[in-house]
C-alpha cells in the first residue's frame, strides 16, 4: 500500500479545506492511505475526503489522547511529541502533499526534503536560498494534479 501525507494548517480557509478534501478523496480512490497530523483544518478535510471514498486514514497525533483526533481518523497514533511528531508524519509516507500551511507545515516540508521524500505543493510555501528559488517543491494547481504527481513521485521514491 502507498502512504501519502497530506499536510497543512489546523485552521484553514474554506478554499484549502475543499482542496484538501478533494485530495483525500482522490487518494482513497487510488487505494492510497492518507497520513496526517490527525487534527482539524487541512488534516480533517483530507481524512473526510478519504473516508468518503472508503479510504484508510492515519492520524499521527501531537498529544497523549486518541480523543483529540478528528472524527475521520481511522487509526489514531498518539505520540506526546507535540510539533516534533511532524517528522513521523512525513517519515510515514512515500510522498507529501502540502495544502496551504503555516510554520508547522513548513517544518514538515523541510523534514521531507531533508529525507528525500517528494513534496507536492498546492498553494503552499515557496523556498528560496540566497534570493534564488529552490525548485524542490513540485508546484501544482489542482487536487487532481497533486494526487497524480504525488503518486508518480511516490512510486519513484520506493
Amino acid at each position: 500500500m502507498t502512504f501519502v501525507a497530506v499536510v497543512g494548517e489546523g485552521r484553514c480557509t474554506s478554499e484549502n479545506y475543499s482542496l484538501a478534501e478533494a485530495v483525500g478523496r482522490l487518494l482513497a480512490r487510488r487505494g492510497t492511505a492518507v497520513v496526517c497530523g490527525g487534527l482539524g483544518g487541512v488534516m480533517e478535510a483530507a481524512c473526510k475526503g478519504a473516508r468518503s471514498a472508503g479510504g484508510l486514514t492515519i492520524g499521527i497525533l501531537p498529544g497523549v489522547s486518541a480523543q483529540e483526533a478528528n472524527p475521520y481518523v481511522d487509526v489514531p497514533i498518539v505520540t506526546g511529541l507535540d510539533q516534533a511528531r511532524n517528522i513521523i508524519v512525513v517519515r510515514s509516507a512515500q510522498a507529501v502533499i502540502a495544502v496551504g500551511g503555516l510554520y508547522g507545515t513548513l517544518s514538515e516540508i523541510a523534514f521531507a526534503l531533508k529525507l528525500g521524500i517528494p513534496v507536492v505543493g498546492l498553494g503552499t510555501w515557496q523556498i528560496a536560498k540566497e534570493g534564488r528559488r529552490i525548485a524542490d517543491i513540485v508546484e501544482v494547481s489542482t487536487p487532481e494534479e497533486a494526487v497524480e504527481t504525488a503518486l508518480r513521485l511516490a512510486g519513484a521514491h520506493r
